[in-house]
């Protein structure tokens, strides 16, 4: 789309052309996510560790160009995912991670240690699990941190999570008082 003024070329008013969709009937995003071989380890890797997770549907095609390729349906936490095997292609990469909030340390520690495969590329709450998919791990106290008019606060958690790879709710509660 092309930015015109403060309308989007096709979406001006009188001429909008997306749908109408009554509130609480817009469609769930679905994320997507392509592996070379291993869409069903890494769905029942992940539904493992996460709370009120579950993989819904599995569906084997054969003889595609790149061999029999997985299709599974899985849900993270009530989200649905989908995952597919279908060949090297493409690889995960830093541009597209999945945030998961934490309220304690105690969760942080635990996704932590569940997720993390490649020490190197962990920074600032961001890690690699063994498939090569990024992760955020970060306390829920951080957004309210953030959000704060006093710009000498944010500074200060800035600095502190700048240092860390996991984060640490206590140090960052401590720059954040200053």
């Amino acid at each position: 789309m092309e930015k015109t003024g403060s309308t989007l070329t096709g979406f001006k008013t009188g001429t909008d052309t997306r749908p109408r969709i009554r509130a609480g009937n817009a469609p769930k995003i679905t994320p997507h996510l392509w592996f070379d071989k291993e869409a069903k380890e890494a769905a029942g890797f992940y539904t493992s560790i996460f709370p009120n997770s579950k993989v819904t549907n599995v569906t084997t095609i054969r003889n595609t160009p790149s061999g029999n390729c997985d299709v599974v349906s899985f849900e993270l936490a009530g989200q649905p995912f989908m995952a597919i095997s279908a060949g090297p292609l493409f690889k995960f990469n830093e541009s597209v991670s999945f945030m998961v909030p934490c309220d304690t340390q105690e969760e942080i520690d635990y996704y932590w240690e569940k997720l993390s495969a490649v020490p190197e590329a962990e920074q600032c709450g961001w890690l690699k699990d063994r498939y090569g998919l990024s992760w955020q791990i970060v306390p829920s106290v951080l957004d309210e941190m953030m959000k704060d008019k006093d710009e000498k606060k944010i500074d200060r958690v800035t600095q502190a999570f700048l240092q860390m790879k996991k984060f640490d709710i206590a140090k960052l509660k401590k720059a954040y008082a200053g």
